[in-house]
């Protein structure tokens, strides 16, 4: 019985550790699930890329922060809505464009 509970033990060690390490298979669902890639019934590829919506709100709100930390004088309305523009805009070229990957 001891045996037995030893070897459940080692066994519930070993499973998790070689479920934690991804695979090729796993790289390769990620990177195509970014980039949505279809055969149209024409024939053609279609694909459909990010939009960039999630790189433009937490750019937006990082950039508020930013901006409200670095004008300290006043009411801190400018410096927390150009904050928020700016980072924004950054946000979302960086979630649209963070790949070389084309479509075609």
């Amino acid at each position: 019985m001891r045996s037995f509970i030893m070897a459940l033990t080692a066994a519930s060690l070993v499973i998790p550790a070689t479920m934690a390490f991804p695979t090729a298979q796993a790289e390769a669902r990620k990177r195509n699930h970014e980039y949505r890639e279809w055969r149209g019934r024409d024939g053609r590829t279609y694909c459909r890329k990010p939009n960039g919506t999630t790189g433009l709100i937490v750019g937006g709100v990082a950039g508020a922060l930013v901006g409200r930390t670095i004008d300290t004088r006043g009411d801190r309305t400018v410096g927390t809505l150009g904050g928020a523009i700016a980072g924004g805009l950054l946000g979302r070229e960086i979630d649209r464009g963070g790949s070389k990957r084309r479509c075609r």
